[in-house]
This record gives C-alpha cells, structure tokens and sequence, in this order.
C-alpha cells in the first residue's frame, strides 16, 4: 500500500485505544514505566517477572510475528532486575533476559532481533540445571545495537559505541568506538568532540515534538474519507 487511506479522526480513535490499552494492561506489568511512552502493538509486548523498569519517552516497537520479550528471572538467592533509561528505542524482536541485572542507559537504540541475556542459564557440563553463571550488564548511554546483535553476561559497552548488525559481544567494548563480528572487535573510532544528535536531543522538548507529529498526520490525512478507508481494506487495488 502506498497511502494511508485512514481519516485523520480514525487515527486519532486508534490511537486513542492504544494508549487506553497501554494504560490499563501494560503499565501495571513494569515496576516503572516513565511518561509517555510510544508502544506500538502493546498487545505483543511481553514482560514476564518483577522489578523491569523502563524511562520517560520510550519507543517500543513489537509486531504479531516479532514480539519483544522482557525476562528478570532471578536465580536461587538473587533478585532478578532489567532498568532501561530514558528515550529508548527497542525495535521488533528484541529480548532482554536478566537472572541478575541489565542496566542499559539513557538514548539506547536497539535494531531489531537483538538478543541480551545475564546468564548461560544451563552449564556445559550439568545441563540439568539452570543459572550456573550469571554476570551483569551495562550499556552506557546512546549505545546503538544493530540487527540481530548478541549480548553476552558479563559484558558493559561505553558511551555512544555502536555494534554492528550480527555481531557477538563477548567481552567489553569502550566508549565512543564502532564494533562488529563474531567475536566483536574494534574497528572504528568515533570523535567524542563533533556534535552528536542523540534521542535526548529529539526529545528534550517532547510536546512540542508530539505537536508536531499531530500536525504532520492532519497535514498527511487531510482529505481521506470514511467510506474511501474502507474501499482500500475491503477493496484494494494497485492505486493504493
């Protein structure tokens, strides 16, 4: 389809369920989740487990064929915590296990299909039995995973470092550094002193960015109709 043919009040009806749906179902499944948050497909959302604490701003995108898993598991003795920052973006597919503790910072990206767990869960040589090692992890701010990245226990990623797409990440890659493979290594250097737009930046004045979102879609809807939104679901033709 190469149009949205949805009226602008349809959008706004949807929308509207969203954030109803996010509201009574969603929030009471997180220790914390912070203001505004953009979930799309909250119904494909799945959090299991106590104390996962999401920021204010976060987007967070599953779909029916890709959902987002979010695990704290703990093992014996322990308690099991997942804290994301502000302003996060966490495409579809992504799964986040913890059996100790997952800290990731303010501004993170994750593309989709990344997978970053705590623990082995089973040993090499007892595989009867769960959690035999467990180490945290830390993302700094504005860490970029890109599609389908692993995260192995133990490891912690500086400021601003990017992973490339399929990389596996054994042990910890400093700040302010491009990264790839399988183990990742270090293959670019980025320059902390030029200018970085970050997610905070996007969002430092998130009214005013939502504001303009709403603008935008009146602008991009104005003139579809009822009856022409319904043609294009029922009816579609290579037009739209």
């Amino acid at each position: 389809m190469r149009k949205n043919h949805q009226p602008y009040f349809i959008k706004k009806f949807i929308t509207g369920l969203n954030r109803f749906y996010i509201a009574h179902f969603v929030r009471p499944q997180f220790t914390l989740l912070g203001r505004m948050p953009q979930i799309f497909s909250p119904q494909h959302l799945v959090v299991f487990g106590d104390n996962i604490s999401v920021g204010n701003y976060a987007h967070i995108i599953s779909s029916p064929d890709n959902k987002i898993r979010l695990t704290a598991w703990p093992s014996k003795g322990q308690s099991a915590r997942i804290d994301i920052g502000d302003y996060c973006l966490i495409s579809p597919g992504t799964r986040i296990s913890a059996a100790q503790h997952i800290r990731i910072g303010n501004g993170c990206m994750f593309a989709a299909n990344c997978y970053i767990s705590d623990s082995d869960w089973h040993g090499i040589y007892n595989r009867t039995r769960p959690f035999r090692c467990t180490k945290p992890i830390n993302l700094a701010n504005n860490v970029w995973l890109g599609e389908r990245v692993i995260i192995c226990k133990g490891v912690s990623i500086g400021e601003n470092s990017v992973i490339g797409a399929g990389a596996v990440v054994t042990h910890d890659i400093p700040a302010n550094v491009v990264a790839a493979g399988n183990p990742a290594k270090v293959i670019k250097t980025i320059n902390p002193k030029r200018r970085m737009l970050t997610r905070e930046t996007l969002f430092r004045d998130a009214e005013h960015y939502y504001a303009n979102m709403d603008g935008l879609d009146q602008y991009t809807l104005a003139g579809n109709s009822i009856w022409g939104w319904l043609r294009s679901v029922f009816f579609p033709n290579q037009n739209d």
